[in-house]
């Protein structure tokens, strides 16, 4: 049934079934589209044509007659041949695909195996970067090392996905040149070559759907769509119509066929972000989807086939929730193939100026104003300052500091000491007009009780000094600012926020 001489510039795929009519079946979709086809019915015989030549792709059947499909994965691993590896499995045997995944298959199909998306599978295997790069199969030596490996065990090369445009723009987004981001971003050049559901964890504000967009952009899917869904974000009686679709009618409001995220994400990536926070009832249809690769809409009565890569996100500990029941262990191990951790940025400090200086350039480019420059001494109190909301905070720190501050040669004013911050402790008395006895000293008096509401303790503070440098400057709004080392617009935002208003509202205020 095969050629005896390769088509130039066909595919070389290696069949392993022992079933005659399937690998016939598999053979001849593959000889119309065009391919050179090489077929084996055991373990020992595959490993015979791959000792006698290179192939582009293996499709190999999960059970064989002397051995499982993964010891013919792992050979290739071992020997860091260049082979992609499709894996077929039984109806139902998620382990076994996971456990495939894991040891480096680009991907897997579920028995009984439907043939449009088993020729989708091959074509998204031969656009794989490292073909295209790589040189003619023929002339190569079957036990040659491999520019990359498996994603489950060899370190491979990240300069194919760093070479396209798209997906080196998707990397820079990921500011920080930290060894703690050199491995992220390496792991995301790793993982992009395969089907494998990715994992994304890390705290909120670390930018989780950068990471995912980045897998997105450096895979062979990079030209299908990207779409993001909050899984959070749903009203637990739209999930089903919102992630599978809709029929005309079938339910309220449905007035005409509506596609779902699955399906808007066909033939690219589909990012489920905070998937921790999906019901119960949701991650069993979820599991299902992932599983089989195919989706019912609400109201139909026949399911289609979905081509979709996963790629989720969460801040929470899944193991944990897995545990106290709140999340299915069977769609843990489904999602969690590969993981990304994404680091606090506590724990990547040196990549602060960095961060700053592109999250300003956006904040600029958003508002049309001229970049401004941080000053020695706001650059140490932001590298100070806890940042517990990670980039997300360091953000809207930057925004408050240009949207009060001045922006100039100097740059802008102090930046705002964040919300769960202490000030440093001031030994100011309190104005007259504001009783002693009203707000307790605390920092005088490390052995008193702590206020029962810190931010309304931390405002009487901040109000008490307001007060006095405005009453010690006639409500001179301008010159108590100087005083205290705020601006003018600065000083006007603290009034209006802490309600404190002037004798007369045109007194003092002499600088507009």
């Amino acid at each position: 049934m095969n050629s005896p001489e390769t088509v130039p510039g066909a595919a070389r795929v290696l069949v392993v079934d022992d079933e005659p009519d399937l690998r016939t079946l598999y053979e001849l979709t593959l000889l119309r589209e065009g391919h050179h086809v090489d077929a084996a019915g055991s373990l020992a015989e595959a490993r015979e044509r791959l000792a006698s030549g290179a192939f582009d792709v293996v499709i190999t059947d999960m059970r064989l007659p002397d051995g499982l499909g993964l010891e013919l994965l792992r050979d290739l691993a071992t020997t860091q041949r260049k082979e992609r590896c499709i894996m077929i499995t039984a109806y139902g045997s998620a382990e076994n695909a996971v456990e495939a995944l894991k040891c480096g298959a680009f991907d897997y199909l579920t028995k009984p195996v439907d043939l449009k998306q088993f020729r989708g599978v091959v074509a998204s295997a031969l656009q794989a970067p490292e073909r295209a790069a790589a040189a003619p199969r023929e002339t190569a030596s079957p036990a040659a090392p491999a520019a990359s490996a498996p994603i489950a065990d060899a370190t491979p090369a990240v300069a194919s996905p760093a070479a396209d445009p798209v997906a080196q723009g998707a990397l820079a987004r990921l500011v920080g040149d930290s060894a703690a981001m050199r491995a992220v971003k390496h792991r995301i050049a790793k993982v992009a070559r395969s089907m494998a559901p990715v994992l994304v964890h890390g705290e909120s504000g670390t930018g989780k759907e950068l990471v995912a967009g980045a897998v997105h952009a450096c895979s062979h899917r990079s030209s299908g769509p990207f779409v993001p869904v909050n899984c959070g974000a749903i009203p637990e009686n739209l999930l089903e119509a919102e992630f599978f679709g809709a029929r005309k009618g079938s339910y309220t409001g449905a007035a005409q066929d509506r596609e779902g995220f699955f399906q808007a994400a066909r033939g690219g990536t589909l990012f489920l972000d905070e998937i921790g926070d999906l019901p119960l009832a949701m991650q069993a249809k979820l599991l299902r989807a992932i599983q089989e690769r195919r989706v019912r809409a609400l109201g139909d009565t026949q399911e289609e086939a979905v081509d979709v890569r996963i790629v989720s996100a969460t801040h929470k500990d899944l193991a944990a929730e897995v545990q106290a029941g709140r999340f299915r262990q069977d769609l843990f191990y489904r999602l969690n193939v590969i993981e990304i951790v994404v680091p606090p940025l506590r724990e990547r400090r040196e990549d602060l100026p960095a961060l700053c200086q592109a999250l300003l350039a956006r904040i600029a480019a958003d508002s049309g104003a001229p970049v401004v420059s941080l000053s020695a001494r706001q650059m140490a109190e932001i590298a100070a300052a806890p940042l517990d909301g990670n980039v997300r905070e360091l953000e809207n720190l930057l925004h408050r500091a240009v949207a009060l501050g001045e922006a100039g040669d100097s740059g802008f004013g102090e930046l705002p000491a964040p919300v769960h911050q202490a000030p440093a402790a001031i030994n100011i008395k309190a104005p007259d007009a504001v009783p002693p006895t009203a707000e307790p000293d605390l920092a005088a008096e490390p052995t008193a009780s702590l206020p029962p509401n810190l931010e309304s303790w931390l405002d009487a503070q901040e109000r008490a000094v307001l007060v006095r440098a405005l009453g010690e400057t006639r409500f001179n709004r301008t010159a108590a600012a100087a005083r205290l080392g705020l601006n003018l617009r600065q000083m006007r935002y603290r009034m209006m926020r802490l309600g404190i208003t002037a004798p007369s509202d045109d007194a003092g205020d002499d600088a507009g």
